[in-house]
């Protein structure tokens, strides 16, 4: 599992006071899950964030952002952010907060029966 370490860091430093938090090795990534939903991430070295899809197109217009692409599939709803616009604290927070708004209305993955 090839992931930026040092943004895994960062991302649990600002999780670090909410319940319900779940690391998952997911998508050759790091997944961090919130209430049980998928909510932030790392795909390599780059912050994958799951935000309102009505909010995606103006989402991709920020410098650094773009569609997440899975096996050319385009997921409306999840970005892929450059670490070369997480640079600052508000920069890294204004994504977090914007995946951590989205997670109360988010839908639950289903979980697959054993």
């Amino acid at each position: 599992m090839a992931y930026d370490i040092n943004l895994a860091t960062r991302i649990r430093e600002r999780l670090s006071e909410l319940p319900n938090i779940e690391e998952k090795a997911m998508m050759g990534g790091l997944t961090f899950m919130y209430n049980d939903k998928m909510c932030v991430g790392i795909i390599k070295d780059e912050l994958m964030c799951r935000i309102d899809p009505a909010f995606h197109e103006a989402a991709v217009e920020k410098p650094g952002c773009r569609t997440m692409d899975f096996t050319n599939r385009p997921m409306i709803g999840y970005v892929l952010i450059e670490q070369d616009v997480l640079k600052t604290k508000a920069e890294f927070d204004y994504w977090i907060e914007l995946s951590l708004a989205f997670n109360s209305k988010a839908k639950s993955s289903k979980k697959k029966k054993k």
